[in-house]
């Protein structure tokens, strides 16, 4: 791209043409504040005007969200003028903020405190009327709080940008806006997919998960057998809550910190993929051979999962009716795992770690339960683990690394592992389809094509003659584009992997929130590149593994062989590992 020349307080740069003000002058070594901007530098509306400047020649301040550099331009970040707007329109959004910071769960990652202090606002320079208050807590993964809104628009833009849905939108004028639901809805009654995405551009506490450290508390209270498990997406993150890099492998610190929690057992969700893997893999080799449902969808992202059924319940037929790995490690948990240890399944309590706010709307599901006792009973975040962490006075940076525990289901792969990041549950899966049909284990090991974060991959696949080909996405933008195409019926894939997340778990709605404002140690890039540093944690872990096929998994075999009739998708792994779905339309077609 052409490079242009440009001055920022005199001094001369050369820049990329058709960036905008705030970008060009972020890659020259200067930060202007901003509240509207959201990842790297897109802005939503230009709606804070925290950002202005003055630009030689223009009729006034310019906001530099939405401001582009051209030739010879001259930017001020530091005239008076600038400075005193910057500070004042700060101070606007503060005079009808409730200031409750000491109980928000946004608390040390505020941004809106972050650019009060950042430009010098003084809260008590304006008193307004505050905000009319809204508080959405129906919904089972979600909490809006119209009351912290500074109406900065991120949320409805990445709403719409990241999953093509646009559930939010402004409401009402004037003082009244808010941002909602059409109609001021609850998340409960739209159909919303529960994902998340919202969170973690949101600058305040006004978009949350819920958070259920409470539930956690009570089974222990009530002396409930707390069994943990972890999603392999959290093991790539959690260590950004406790200062480290991005791209820092947390896993042994992760478990040494839930055995000090008290936990009866640790066990990693990587088991439950291994057994999805086998499932789904054989559930696909069936399907294929009988031409069946073509193509064959993924199910483990619940988000996906609410959303095919809100938007094209007519292609619910081409899901797996696997249950996602957390739900069927629950299953497995209060089943063989129980009657195995002796131990009675209705005081286990199951708690999941996930990266995904949906997991917290999929464990009510009623069907990931078996003979009436639900599957999962608690799922936290990442962000709640880490709360959980700090909260009972462990010292991360003095943890050692401790291994997860191995009781009957402690065993995992790399297969399993992979499963975090867009495209690994397809290379999962394809690993142990290559066995099922051909007899032999697929050489090389890794299936490069869908790796990556590009939005819709695709590959294909020869199986002793047969030409199988695949495809991933992630983000309900990318999936609508191949369920446009079955439903005109011109979609060639046979199997499809869809993450509900852009980029897969390791993006997902519950992980650390990724603002350089509050990663002082990280690269300029770091929005760039997130998304693919947490993947490789997966893919390292995955090099690393003994065994990288579900289908060794050595716990995986003995289970079938003592519990699941010996094959997979018996009676019995039906009944405890497979669910069904909803059609939605209906419900909210007004």
């Amino acid at each position: 791209m052409a490079l242009v020349n440009i001055y920022i307080e005199g001094k001369h740069y050369q820049v990329e043409e058709g960036l905008t003000i705030l970008q060009a002058a972020k890659a020259c070594g200067y930060k202007i504040p901003s509240l509207c901007t959201w990842r790297n530098g897109e802005c939503s509306l230009a709606s804070c005007r925290v950002c202005l400047v003055a630009v030689k020649g223009a009729r006034g301040l310019v906001p530099a969200c939405v401001g582009r550099v051209n030739e010879g331009i001259e930017i001020s970040i530091s005239d008076p003028k600038a400075v005193k707007a910057r500070r004042t329109n700060v101070e606007l959004l503060l005079s009808n903020h409730y200031f409750d910071c000491k109980s928000c769960k946004k608390n040390g990652h505020c941004e809106l405190l972050e650019v009060a202090n950042t430009v010098g606002a003084r809260p008590e320079m304006y008193q307004g009327a505050k905000t009319p208050t809204t508080k959405d807590e129906l919904a089972p993964a979600l909490i809006r709080d119209t009351s912290k809104c500074i109406l900065c628009g991120r949320c409805i833009e990445a709403c719409k940008k990241a999953q093509g849905i646009g559930i939010l939108g402004f409401e009402n004028r004037g003082f009244n806006t808010i941002v909602a639901p059409v109609q001021n809805r609850s998340f409960n009654n739209v159909p919303c997919i529960q994902c998340g995405q919202c969170t973690l551009v949101c600058p305040t506490g006004a978009l949350m998960e819920h958070n259920e450290i409470d539930k956690l508390d009570k089974a222990f209270e009530e002396g409930k057998i707390v069994i943990v498990q972890t999603a392999p997406a959290v093991r790539a993150a959690i260590a950004e809550e406790f200062g480290e890099k991005i791209g820092t492998a947390g896993t042994g610190k992760m478990v040494a910190a839930l055995h000090r929690l008290g936990f009866y057992r640790v066990f990693d969700t990587n088991f439950g993929a291994d057994l999805t893997i086998t499932e789904e893999a054989n559930e696909f080799v069936e399907r294929f051979l009988k031409g069946d449902a073509n193509p064959m969808l993924t199910s483990c992202s619940p988000g996906w999962i609410n959303y095919i059924e809100y938007y094209y319940p007519e292609l619910i037929s081409h899901l797996s009716s696997c249950k996602s790995p957390h739900e069927m490690v629950g299953a497995i948990i209060k089943s063989y795992y129980a009657e195995k240890h002796g131990l009675d399944r209705n005081n286990i309590c199951v708690v999941s770690i996930m990266p995904c706010v949906a997991k917290k709307f999929e464990k009510e599901r009623p069907q990931n339960s078996v003979d009436g006792v639900q599957d999962v009973d608690v799922v936290l975040t990442t962000r709640e683990l880490a709360q959980l962490i700090k909260r009972s006075g462990i010292i991360w940076n003095k943890l050692p690394d401790e291994e997860f525990d191995d009781d009957l289901i402690g065993d995992y792969t790399g297969a399993g592992v992979i499963f975090g990041a867009t495209g690994g549950v397809m290379e999962a899966a394809i690993r142990t389809a290559h066995y099922l049909v051909t007899g032999k284990e697929m050489e090389p090991i890794e299936f490069e094509p869908v790796r990556g974060l590009k939005g819709i991959k695709e590959a294909t696949l020869n199986l002793d003659g047969k030409v199988i080909k695949v495809a991933v996405c992630s983000g309900m933008r990318n999936a609508k584009v191949i369920l446009d195409s079955m439903k005109a019926g011109t979609c060639e894939y046979n199997f499809v992997e869809v993450m509900g997340c852009p980029g897969g778990c390791v993006n997902g709605g519950g992980q650390p929130y990724v603002n350089p404002a509050f990663l002082p140690n990280e690269d300029d890039d770091i929005l760039d590149t997130y998304i693919a540093k947490r993947a490789s944690v997966l893919y390292k872990e995955d090099e690393n593994r003994p065994i990288r096929r579900s289908h060794l998994n050595p716990d995986i075999i003995k289970l079938y062989n003592d519990y699941l009739e010996g094959k997979y998708g018996s009676h019995r792994a039906h009944e405890l590992l497979h669910t069904t779905y909803n059609s939605n339309r209906e419900k909210y077609k007004d």
